[in-house]
């Protein structure tokens, strides 16, 4: 199966944070606000996890479909700041077949420009026709 090159996302900024923040309603100030976040012992506002996650997702169901997806895991690893690079790869790591539907599970990780996982991944999709 031919899995779909790594997509690169970014440098990401403050206002890529603040939109996925009103959008999510999680408008804790650490996300935003300068001051806070290095009051709190980040160097940045640090983004919002579900922001790599969701990176993370489009790149999947762009391949495979949001339609076929039936099962998300996820584990975050490291923060992401402004100006941060992600890429976003996966692979099939099993073909399966689940109450008479062909399957497929998939492993992904979302990496900053310095190789950092920041977002570990596990999905599994309904295999769409002709894959």
């Amino acid at each position: 199966m031919n899995t779909p090159e790594p997509r690169t996302f970014g440098p990401i900024t403050r206002t890529d944070f603040v939109r996925y923040q009103g959008a999510s309603g999680d408008m804790n100030p650490v996300h935003h606000d300068e001051l806070f976040a290095k009051n709190a012992g980040f160097p940045a506002p640090l983004g919002v996890g579900m922001f790599p996650a969701g990176v993370m997702a489009s790149w999947a169901t762009d391949w495979l479909g949001p339609e076929n997806l039936r099962r998300v895991r996820i584990r975050w690893k490291s923060p992401v700041f402004p100006d941060y690079v992600l890429t976003v790869s996966g692979q099939v790591v099993r073909e399966y077949e689940e109450d008479g539907v062909a399957m497929l599970d998939l492993e992904l990780a979302v990496t900053t420009q310095e190789d950092r996982v920041s977002v570990q991944g596990w999905m599994s999709f309904v295999r769409p026709e002709g894959l």
